[in-house]
């Protein structure tokens, strides 16, 4: 089943929270703080216009969530990033290719020429796979940058698509 995905409002955000803690505190996957407060969070993950902070709904519940927006400020702000994080009882199930197809699609619609990951852990298999099918290529690794509970020192991967010129 594929998830509605539609612009998070207020209402949303008591669902959205408990995701991104579970995400944050677990080490694995985000390079964010795990002590991160609610406030903290919640500043850092609701993106101000022209950037979007957007819900994947399935059977009524808030299964994920995912900001876009321009990668960098001016000379750099034809470049497009977003970050993307998945209820645990979601995973495996497409929540996070649907999340990801949705930011591209709306970075091409804003004028966007490319997307760009800056952080991608590269123990994180599941997301780097996805992200290689849905078009993105590694264009560099930083070794050694992201200290992994289980694995230790990881690299993180930089990540890439450019978008056809059309």
């Amino acid at each position: 089943m594929t998830p509605d995905i539609r612009p998070l409002t207020e209402t949303d955000w008591p669902a959205v929270w408990p995701i991104i803690e579970d995400v944050i505190r677990a080490e694995e996957t985000f390079p964010y703080d795990p002590a991160m407060s609610e406030t903290v969070a919640r500043g850092m993950w609701i993106e101000r216009p022209p950037g979007l902070t957007v819900v994947a709904v399935l059977d009524g519940a808030v299964a994920g969530t995912a900001k876009m927006g321009a990668n960098r400020p001016g000379p750099g702000s034809h470049v497009s990033t977003a970050s993307f994080m998945v209820a645990a009882g979601s995973r495996g199930h497409g929540v996070g290719t649907a999340l990801c197809r949705f930011a591209l699609d709306w970075a091409r619609r804003q004028g966007f020429a490319s997307m760009q990951f800056n952080a991608v852990v590269e123990t994180n298999s599941a997301a780097v796979t996805m992200y290689e099918r849905e078009g993105f290529q590694i264009v560099g690794t930083v070794p050694r940058s992201f200290r992994h509970p289980a694995h230790g020192p990881v690299g993180l991967h930089v990540m890439y698509r450019e978008f056809d010129r059309g």
